[in-house]
């Protein structure tokens, strides 16, 4: 097996440089049907896709997603602006957290600023969002070659043949494990949030 990891490193960084998320500006100003949403969200996020079969959003996903209440019901079977971006949220979100958590996570923004009057609203929250995540993809590539560079000074020791295999199995346990032990602090944090949105149990009150 011949596999030229420096290749694979390049490819991984320009990966990240094409996922591109949707930018505020580029969210319909208008309400949408939901032909037109799946439509809209397959052709802005298929960069994201692992397959070319993969569909990024399906009727039956919103549906779903709006029969677990993370997504507000449309009006007049349009989507708004506003759903747009709630769904862009749970795209990404539902890669690492259930439905569950991410209902947890949502449930305070859609009360609070979905269709409301606020001074602060989804949008604005959309925007700050979509900035932070711009420099973070930096941050993450200086992270990425770092991890790699440790991982070239593992199992020296191994067969020549197997040495680049192994030291590209370490790598990719060096990012397993840095994404096991996010995941394990976000559902820490979600339940933290979770257990503050609960009544308290008179009961237990002294």
């Amino acid at each position: 097996m011949t596999i030229d990891s420096d290749k694979i490193l390049h490819d991984l960084l320009n990966s990240l440089d094409s996922l591109e998320g949707i930018r505020p500006g580029e969210i319909p100003n208008i309400a949408l049907y939901m032909d037109q949403v799946t439509t809209f969200m397959d052709a802005q996020l298929a960069s994201s896709r692992r397959f070319e079969s993969d569909k990024v959003l399906t009727k039956t996903m919103i549906n779903n997603y709006a029969k677990n209440k993370l997504l507000p019901p449309p009006v007049k079977k349009k989507y708004s602006p506003e759903h747009m971006m709630l769904l862009i949220f749970i795209y990404y979100l539902k890669n690492i957290l259930s439905i569950t958590d991410i209902q947890t996570l949502l449930s305070p923004i859609t009360d609070r600023y979905f269709g409301s009057d606020s001074s602060f609203s989804i949008e604005d929250l959309y925007r700050e969002v979509f900035r932070m995540e711009k420099s973070e993809i930096d941050v993450v590539k200086e992270d990425l070659l770092k991890k790699y560079d440790i991982s070239r000074t593992f199992f020296c020791d191994a067969p020549a043949e197997d040495q680049e295999f192994l030291q590209l199995f370490s790598f990719i346990c060096l990012m397993s494990f840095d994404v096991y032990l996010k995941k394990q602090m976000i559902e820490h944090m979600v339940d933290h949030l979770a257990s503050l949105s609960q009544p308290s149990d008179p009961k237990k009150k002294s």
